[in-house]
């Protein structure tokens, strides 16, 4: 009997078809409740002083959904890396769930700080540079973890990197999931998402400088960043579903199944923290740089400019991400026709 049917193909294309349509629902959701355009827009991103507790802390998981939704570079590249590397709908969520534990905790954090005036570093400081690069290291040791346990391992710039002993007749001949790949460490997204929350964008201004200061009292300091991560919570598990069970849409045994989703989660990581650290280098050496974008002229922050954090999304996810992810599923095709 075949390992891995339509059964399965049906399960995982289900799996992303509902996460989909959660998050589309969820968008839709928040744009109906507050039909992003002209004055509601405005009250979401420049919230009026007489604003009530409730009525901050709702903009606060709303602007937390937006953040999840759209392509932000702190968060989509770590949860597709630690999402597919756990190659099903439940370590999707559980990847997911980790990021933005960490996450929310840092945003709580920068809310209480903003509410005792002590978050003026970021006004007087650009941080992003330096945030990029520690991330990308991090991403980069994450990546290794998952990568370098096997000696058949090989990449195609890995001979560069000193690796050339990975590239033998052996090691070609390797079948998939006899690879020897460590396992996802899903409890290092906590960390990523510690580290990922001191990226400092438009969301973060409105949570820290606008929401936070209104707050009656420091007990209810940490209530904005609070809610905003679990905002952004809900949205990460919906697409951290979504991402892993892009890897089970085929027809491919558990094992190959398994061995896909780590070896794309670690060459995301590992290669993904390469750039992050080499933009946040450039960043540190040239601010002026994160100025550069183009305008869509939709009002919506990570959707109102195609700029740097865009493009570092779309090739850490869309080209280092997808494109490993193809490439192995190809391969992984090729080679279970050969061996039927």
């Amino acid at each position: 009997m075949r390992e891995g049917g339509c059964p399965k193909r049906h399960e995982a294309m289900n799996d992303v078809m509902l996460a989909v349509i959660i998050a589309i629902a969820a968008i839709a959701a928040v744009l109906l409740l507050l039909g992003i355009s002209g004055n509601s827009a405005s009250y979401l991103l420049n919230p009026p002083p007489s604003i009530g507790v409730m009525a901050a802390l709702a903009i606060s998981l709303m602007l937390g959904l937006l953040h999840g939704a759209t392509p932000d570079e702190h968060t989509w590249p770590i949860t597709f890396s630690y999402a597919v590397g756990s190659y099903s709908g439940f370590g999707g969520a559980k990847a997911g769930l980790a990021f933005s534990t960490g996450f929310t905790l840092q945003r709580a954090l920068l809310s209480t700080l903003g509410f005792l005036g002590l978050a003026a570093v970021y006004k007087a400081y650009n941080l992003d540079g330096p945030v990029y690069v520690v991330v990308g290291v991090v991403m980069v040791v994450a990546g290794a973890y998952i990568l370098n346990k096997g000696r058949y391992l090989h990449f195609a710039i890995d001979s560069i990197l000193g690796g050339a002993l990975h590239h033998t007749a052996e090691a070609e001949r390797i079948r998939l999931h006899e690879a020897s790949l460590r396992s996802v460490p899903v409890k290092m997204a906590v960390v990523h998402g510690l580290i990922a929350g001191f990226g400092f964008g438009p969301y973060a201004t409105i949570i820290t400088f606008m929401l936070a200061p209104r707050m009656p009292s420091l007990i209810f300091a940490p209530l904005p960043g609070l809610f905003f991560g679990i905002g952004t919570m809900l949205m990460q598990i919906i697409f951290g579903i979504a991402f892993a069970s892009l890897a089970r849409a085929r027809k491919l045994s558990e094992k190959d199944i398994s061995y896909i989703g780590r070896q794309t989660g670690g060459r995301t990581l590992y290669y993904g923290g390469m750039l992050f650290a080499a933009v946040g280098a450039l960043v540190i050496a040239f601010p002026a740089i994160e100025n550069v974008a183009v305008s869509t002229g939709n009002p919506i922050p990570n959707l109102n400019v195609v700029g740097l954090s865009t493009i570092l999304v779309l090739v850490v996810v869309g080209i280092i991400g997808f494109g490993n992810l193809v490439y192995a599923l190809a391969r992984a095709g090729r080679a279970r026709k050969k061996n039927s």
